[in-house]
Formats: structure tokens, sequence, C-alpha cells
């Protein structure tokens, strides 16, 4: 049997969007010893394939992380499979907030060093020595106190489009950088409370033992992420402390949490949370653009990028030859074009 997919991308975005079923959009992750990572993710990839089920799952040593679209004629058998399967037992699924069943358009199983890349020695210090973990109700109320420190553990890109009241916002684009940068701009403030809140909770798992270990007293993380709260404060009848879109590491590339939009147009400046990669494929940056600035410029984030588009493909190869055959990645984060 072949353990992974042999299809080309556009043919199976179109299956996906000739599908006569619903999806169900969530995610999971869970730190646990896997002895022997590469038989464990053959083993998940064909119990999920039978199913059907699409998405990009994580497979380490230190456990497991997962972004998954489940036909919603399997998510019985998807659900009993994870109770059935060593280390996936009563596993907390994380629904998505907004779902068009378009999430993913294929099964992507990976082995990796770590679930989540933080740059961090885990001998160094005790990782099971987490923070606390608040409901959204318990989170709402810290947020109200005088002296409470809430820090956004995502990257700029995410926390741009949405975040929380009060949010510290690392102006970084990796986790990675996201914790020494972290560590040294709170280092006046390990007397004080810490929150921390992430998309779905497995960054904060380890920012908050790093945080811990560092010497911070009261360390804190919001339970279930984004996601859990979008969900907690819906069905409990809660304030929404949240503003924007939460950004989602897939097809979607965000959910609204709430109606504001409290991010600009990276060309011409005016409210906007669309987020969209340049349709230049030579350049694939991710940046923020309004309906008005896509039409003119075609999904690209630049002129240039829209000259580049209409190439022929003989001139794209030549470009990729003068940029080493990669594609030119521009930052992400622009000034309007019209500032």
């Amino acid at each position: 049997m072949i353990l992974h997919n042999r299809v080309n991308r556009n043919e199976l975005r179109e299956r996906l969007m000739k599908e006569p079923f619903h999806r169900v959009t969530l995610s999971f992750y869970r730190y646990f010893t896997i002895e022997n990572p590469e038989e464990y993710r053959d083993q998940l990839y064909v119990m999920w394939v039978k199913w059907s089920c699409f998405g990009r799952i994580y497979v380490a040593r230190e456990g497991i992380n997962a972004q998954m679209s489940i036909p919603e004629h399997h998510f019985d058998a998807f659900k009993e499979g994870l109770q059935s399967f060593s280390g996936l037992q009563d596993m907390p699924l994380k629904i998505a907030v907004e779902d068009d069943g378009k999430s993913f358009f294929k099964l992507d199983v990976k082995v990796r060093s770590k679930i989540v890349a933080d740059g961090l020695n885990d001998d160094a210090f005790d990782t099971s020595n987490v923070g606390n973990h608040l409901t959204a109700e318990a989170f709402n109320a810290a947020l109200d106190l005088p002296e409470t420190v809430v820090v956004d553990m995502r990257n700029a890109y995410e926390s741009e489009v949405g975040h929380f009241e009060k949010a510290i916002c690392p102006p970084v684009d990796t986790f990675r950088e996201e914790l020494p940068w972290v560590a040294s701009e709170l280092a006046d403030k390990k007397d004080k409370k810490i929150l921390l809140y992430c998309t779905g909770g497995i960054r904060c798992e380890k920012a908050s033992a790093y945080l811990k270990h560092l010497g911070f007293q009261d360390v804190n993380q919001l339970h279930g992420g984004i996601i859990d709260y979008a969900r907690q404060i819906k069905e409990k009848g809660l304030p929404n402390r949240f503003k924007g879109k939460n950004f989602v590491f897939d097809e979607r590339l965000g959910e609204r949490i709430s109606d504001e939009v409290i991010s600009q147009c990276h060309q011409c400046g005016e409210k906007s949370d669309r987020q969209l990669n340049c349709a230049n494929a030579l350049c694939h940056t991710l940046f923020i653009q309004c309906e008005k600035c896509a039409a003119q410029y075609e999904s690209c984030c630049s002129s240039d990028c829209q000259h580049e588009l209409h190439l022929n493909e003989d001139e794209k190869h030549e470009l990729l030859k003068l940029r080493g055959m990669k594609p030119f990645r521009r930052t992400r984060h622009f000034k309007p074009l019209n500032s």
C-alpha cells in the first residue's frame, strides 16, 4: 500500500469541490512519548486514508499535532479510531468556528523532530511543568485585573488580524523567534500575572513551561486556545474579549471571532482582514488585500508580481534560475502603497 498522496494538487482541489457530502474541520494535539514515530505515522495514515480524512499532521517522539478535515459520515468512525489508538484515547477535539468543509484537500502525515518548531532544548527544563489552564470565563476575569500581562503566543501575521484586548503582540514571524523575545520583553515582570494564548493551546504548553523555568511565578494559559474560547463564550453567553479574526493554517486562512476589523489592506490602507497568498506563484507571500485592490492587482501583492503573473513558462523559469531556483519570498509585513 502506498502511504502518501500521489495525485496532482489541482486535481485534488477539484475533487474536493465536487464532494456531495459535508466535512468537519478540527484540530488536536497531545504531548506524549512515541517510541517509533515512523511506524506510528504509517499506522495513522492507513487508518485515516480509508475514511477520506484530509489534513496536516505532525508526529514526533514528543507527541502529535493535527489539523484535519473529516467527512461527516465517517466522523463517528474517526472518533472510535482515536479511542482505539495508542496515546489518542479521550483526545479533546477542537471543532472549527467557521467551516465550509474546504479546509484541506489531501492527507499529509509527516514525522518531525518536534510537533512545534520552538528551538528549545527540552532536556534543559521540565516541559511538563506548564502554566495554569484557564477556562474562557476565568481568562476573561483575569483580563480585568489591573496588572495582568497578556501575551499573544502567535506570529505577527496571525495577531495582525485578531487578538485579545490588552495583548502584547510580538513582532515576529516564527515561534522560535517569539520565545526569546517574550522572555526578554517580560524580564522585569516575573512577579506579575502572565496570561498566554494561542490558536489551539499547543504553543502555550511549551511557552508556559519555559517561562516558569525562567522564574516567572504566575503563568497562566487559555485552555484550548482561541478556538475553544469561541465555543465556550457562545455556549455560556460570555462577553467576547477577542477582537477580529483567528488565523488558521489551512485553506480558509481565518475564522471570524468578532465582527470587528482591526487590520488594513497592505496596498491601499483601507480596513480589511482578508488574508491571501499572492497569486504570483513565484512569490506566494501571505498578505492582506481588500476586494478593490484584489481586482486592481489580480490578487497579487504588488505591481511587480502582477507583471510576473502573466509571464510565460520559459520566462518564469529564467526568473527562478536567477533566484537560485527558489520562489522569491517577500516579507509578510507591508506598509500601504499609498501611505
